[in-house]
């Protein structure tokens, strides 16, 4: 028969097969009725730590009839409440991990039931056998890039679970995710750079297009996504309202910046708002940066990828990519002596410890890095134009929004 403990532990007794066995009430049903976790072990004793254990961990806790669902189902839930929030592309991409990666192997776990070492144990068997078509000389386990991608994802789905009172912790508070090897930055030094300046001047279609990149680090989709209504001539000002991104199926739209902080104002340098005010003069399109073979389209991020790999060809560069052109300007940026929360608004970063954390090796050494990296090359070009961003902050020009 059981028999309810004193001391607070809930019920107890001892089962037929030796083994002891407890409960606790976790939550309620609609009607009322209540949620009960069990727990066993071998001995008395044991039982009791265990219950205490989970008497802390519910403290404060009440489940509802929704906390018995799967982690399948849960993942379900929680991609449908994140479509409000993410773009196409991203929400693709967390299904997909979802789908692919985590699914096979704990979907059907009971959501409450769901531990710190079921996680470790599928990041562990992501990192050895994780790829679902290798290549022949592709290695059959995910990168620690990869795995560590879908435990963000997890991480901010049982977070959000718990945040709806579904399970009492996040097992993933408790576990490290593989740590990510990034790769040493990209920028094009001072003679590069040099070298790249003259190659774009040559080509009239699209020099103003990266010469504007260089001078404001925007994102592909960002510079690509600019109209006229966002560019104040008066002021110099720019806004970054939108991105251009593909849906399913390949269509290029404009959307929401990556982030809120994305959505922003920039003081351009002098030369930069000279430039895109003459190109205003003469554009009959309504995108800064148009489709060359179709005015009424933005310029595609692709034929901007494309154009940047002919240039630097051409001109006998490193093959950087599009995105190394951003740290380009924020190394160079914070040579000049921007601080990081100002660059951090400049760029659309949330905060601006991302930003710092992401220069570590510009912030370390200011006098030897504007020798070695870049030198005064921009400064050649943008004379004393640092000034306005430099004094933004006190200014209030060139903050987010």
């Amino acid at each position: 028969m059981a028999r309810r403990r004193p001391s607070g532990d809930g019920m107890v007794r001892k089962r037929d097969d030796g083994r002891w066995e407890g409960r606790i009430v976790v939550g309620h049903k609609e009607n009322g009725d209540s949620i009960f976790r069990y727990i066993y072990a071998d001995t008395q004793k044991e039982l009791t730590a265990k219950l205490h254990q989970n008497i802390d961990a519910y403290q404060g806790i009440d489940l509802t009839e929704q906390s018995r669902m799967t982690l399948s189902e849960w993942l379900d839930i929680w991609l449908e409440q994140m479509a409000v929030t993410l773009r196409p592309s991203t929400l693709k991409h967390y299904r997909r991990d979802m789908e692919l990666h985590v699914k096979p192997r704990l979907g059907t776990k009971p959501l409450t039931q769901l531990t710190a070492s079921d996680l470790r144990k599928l990041y562990d068997a992501l990192k050895q056998s994780g790829r679902i078509k290798p290549r022949p000389s592709q290695d059959r386990g995910l990168s620690s890039t990869t795995v560590h991608s879908i435990h963000t994802t997890l991480h901010h789905a049982l977070k959000t679970a718990r945040d709806q009172g579904l399970i009492p912790v996040n097992p993933a508070d408790e576990v490290a995710p593989p740590k990510v090897i990034h790769q040493p930055m990209k920028i094009l030094n001072e003679e590069q750079l040099d070298t790249f300046m003259d190659v774009i001047q040559k080509d009239a279609i699209w020099y103003d297009f990266f010469y504007t990149e260089l001078t404001t680090g925007l994102r592909r989709g960002e510079i690509c996504g600019l109209m006229w209504s966002d560019f104040d001539e008066r002021s110099g000002i720019l806004k970054i309202n939108r991105t251009l991104h593909r849906e399913k199926g390949g269509r290029l739209v404009a959307g929401d910046t990556k982030t809120y902080a994305g959505t922003r104002k920039i003081v351009l340098p002098p030369t930069t708002a000279e430039l895109l005010w003459e190109r205003k003069r003469k554009s009959f399109s309504s995108w800064i940066f148009h489709d060359p073979l179709r005015p009424e389209a933005p310029m595609n991020p692709d034929s901007a990828y494309r154009q940047l790999k002919k240039f630097l060809a051409e001109a006998g560069l490193p093959n950087i990519r599009f995105h190394d052109l951003r740290h380009t300007f924020s190394t160079h940026a914070l040579a000049s002596g921007v601080d990081t929360k100002t660059l951090a608004g400049i760029l659309g970063h949330t905060k601006a410890s991302f930003t710092l954390d992401t220069y570590t090796h510009t912030t370390g050494d200011m006098q030897k890095r504007a020798a070695d990296i870049v030198g005064g090359f921009l400064s050649d070009y943008l004379g004393k134009e640092m000034k306005p961003w430099q004094n933004a902050e006190s200014a209030g020009t060139a903050a987010s929004v």
